[in-house]
């Protein structure tokens, strides 16, 4: 391979390392070339997968400031899938390949810069989908945005409550001190006035 080439090889590895998600390494010896595309696809849209050369793959790793533990792994015929988009779909795509064609072993991964092993891999595949966790999310967050509204839309009422209860004490002889010390601002009966009015939160809470 002409040095110009190589050189071509390694940035293009070094840019995949710093733009992907993650990258899965596998070895790939005795796969047909109808297998490898199989492979691709249930990889997904947003991954590929290329055969690599493991000193020119190593070369590519270090300038990205990928981990030495995943440069120890590139022994053997190397492949490697690097991922655009969520990385457990492609943990997935992965395992149930290898699964049924056992000739594609997985030999590690790099994640956010963290080196992963086989079975960190297949940990990996089984969480949730990124989009279903998405959506779970967004799920919680609604039903925490309906409590909030019907906290809301009850504080009117409390406060309708509390003023009818206000009006039905002074209307039945509350002492004048009380209710003067209430109404009057900078006093200290400022004190009294805030121990006279229930917590507004808790009350529509209660509700």
């Amino acid at each position: 391979m002409a040095r110009a080439v190589k050189e071509a090889t390694v940035a293009e590895l070094t840019e995949r390392f710093q733009n992907s998600s993650g990258a899965v390494l596998a070895e790939y010896r005795g796969l047909t070339v109808a297998q490898v595309r199989e492979l691709r696809q249930a990889l997904g849209a947003d991954a590929t997968f290329a055969v690599v050369k493991n000193t020119l793959t190593k070369i590519a790793a270090s300038d990205a400031g990928v981990a030495e533990e995943f440069s120890e792994l590139l022994v053997g015929p190397s492949a490697i899938a690097f991922v655009g988009g969520d990385v457990v779909q492609a943990a997935k795509g992965l395992r149930e390949f290898s699964r049924a064609n056992p000739l594609l072993v997985i030999k590690g991964a790099v994640l956010e810069g963290k080196t992963l092993t086989p079975a960190e891999v297949s940990k990996l595949a089984d969480l949730e989908p990124r989009d279903v966790l998405l959506a779970k999310l967004a799920g919680a967050m609604k039903g925490t945005m309906a409590g909030a509204a019907a906290t809301f839309a009850a504080l009117p009422v409390q406060m309708a409550r509390l003023l009818a209860a206000l009006q039905e004490q002074r209307a039945g002889g509350e002492p004048a001190g009380v209710t003067a010390a209430a109404a009057s601002p900078g006093s200290d009966g400022g004190q009294a006035a805030e121990a006279q009015v229930p917590d507004y939160g808790q009350a529509a809470e209660a509700q």
